[in-house]
């Protein structure tokens, strides 16, 4: 009864480290969205978002999901070699994007049709090597159970961004000034992540040789075999939107759905995942002890909701008079938009840690086909529904689906209906 209180007491410790810094972190840029909002137009934040898009799309595809295997095997000499594994995949992945790039610039940005993003898309091989290191590095320190570094990321990440928007806006650079400190940041974070895991474990990269990296691929090949298409259809499914908005409609209506992720989503999914961090460690220990996670999951859920209710409401009865207060008449329609959302957003809290499940229970076919079936529904909207707000309507009751589906599967996994 002691251990069990004793482990429940480390679990909460080890949330509220994280969940701190996380706050701390998004009260970054919540706090000075109002002064952006009066500095960049929504078209200015439509090529951000655009800019964004590419990059988490490609991202997914970098690393094989490798990084997500970085937890699993017990010794730190595997693990070791999967983070090697993974930064050779997003070094020569990187690569080839810089090829495809240089050759084929023009052809992007007439797909796309956005002559804005034509001079960025130089910098995504950048982008996409920071975002590859920084995943690495935080499932690394997640595994060493560090949530202190991983809470002090955060906070070092958005600090970067938030100050270089501001200070790149008030100085007239405008539009690109959005995309230049997103860079920054990624990269500071990176390196600071870098030299804090150099500084503690450097010796443990002498363990790195060829025939080990190959042989953690080969043992943990279901992630890039299973995990790249569910993911890449996971992302795509939240990051096409900008690619479609801004094909169908305008640059601006992407400014006003991004906005509303930006002021919901965010703090949600870093909420999320700072209890994801916590729970994935927790749990797969649990499941691979007593081949269940009912505890934890139980507990863990209870949590999720009583953060989740309170907030959701708020959202959905004042979302467009907090809106228009907060950054201008103009982006009225964004709180239109985080209205519509607000139901989506609850089951998203919800779902997103406790989905961890079914990489624990290597179920990640199961993941496959219901990230492509959402794929597959999300484009269908946009060919057959008209108007940007009924999309964003039926993209809220898609989403809530899928997400009730992962909470059923997950929680069959854990054995809570056992």
């Amino acid at each position: 009864m002691i251990k069990k209180l004793k482990l429940k007491s480390e679990f909460n410790r080890n949330v509220l480290t994280l969940m701190t810094g996380t706050i701390i972190a998004q009260a970054i840029p919540i706090a000075i969205s109002p002064l952006l909002t009066r500095i960049y137009s929504p078209e200015d934040f439509g090529v951000f978002a655009l800019y964004m898009s590419i990059i988490s799309i490609l991202s997914v595809i970098a690393t094989g999901r490798y990084e997500l295997a970085i937890i699993l095997p017990e010794k730190d000499e595997d693990a070791i070699n999967l983070i090697a594994l993974s930064m050779i995949l997003v070094s020569f992945f990187c690569f080839f994007i810089f090829i495809l790039v240089l050759f084929f610039n023009d052809q992007i940005v007439s797909i796309l049709k956005a002559p804005n993003i034509s001079s960025w898309l130089y910098f995504a091989p950048i982008s996409i090597f920071f975002v590859g290191l920084y995943q690495n590095l935080n499932s690394w320190i997640n595994r060493k159970k560090q949530y202190k570094k991983q809470a002090l990321s955060k906070v070092v990440q958005n600090a970067t961004i938030g100050s270089g928007s501001l200070g790149l806006g008030f100085s007239g650079i405008i539009s690109s000034g959005l995309i230049m400190s997103l860079i920054a940041g990624q990269g500071v974070v990176a390196s600071f992540l870098g030299l804090l895991t150099w500084r503690r474990d450097k010796s443990l990269f002498k363990k790195i040789n060829r025939h080990q990296v190959i042989h953690m691929g080969r043992k943990y090949i279901d992630f890039p075999k299973y995990d790249i298409a569910a993911s890449l259809s996971s992302v795509s499914s939240q990051q096409i939107i900008y690619i479609l908005f801004n094909s169908l409609f305008s640059s601006t209506v992407v400014g006003y759905y991004y906005l509303t992720q930006r002021m919901l989503s965010a703090p949600i999914s870093f909420l999320a995942s700072a209890i994801l961090d916590v729970f994935k460690q927790k749990a797969a220990k649990d499941y691979k002890k007593h081949g269940n996670a009912k505890v934890i999951y139980r507990s863990t859920f209870k949590k999720l909701l009583v953060l989740s209710i309170i907030p959701t409401a708020i959202i959905y009865f004042f979302a467009i008079d907090i809106f228009v207060f907060m950054f201008g008449e103009n982006w009225k329609e964004a709180g239109v938009y985080a209205q519509i959302l607000a139901p989506m957003l609850l089951f998203r809290f919800l779902a997103n840690p406790l989905s961890f499940m079914l990489y624990i229970g290597n179920k990640q076919r199961i993941n496959l086909y219901t990230q492509l079936l959402l794929f597959l529904a999300i484009l269908s909207s946009f060919y057959f529904v008209g108007t940007a707000r009924n999309i964003v309507a039926v993209m809220s009751l898609l989403f809530s689906l899928f997400y009730i589906s992962h909470l059923i599967i997950s929680a069959k996994i854990a054995g809570i209906f056992n």
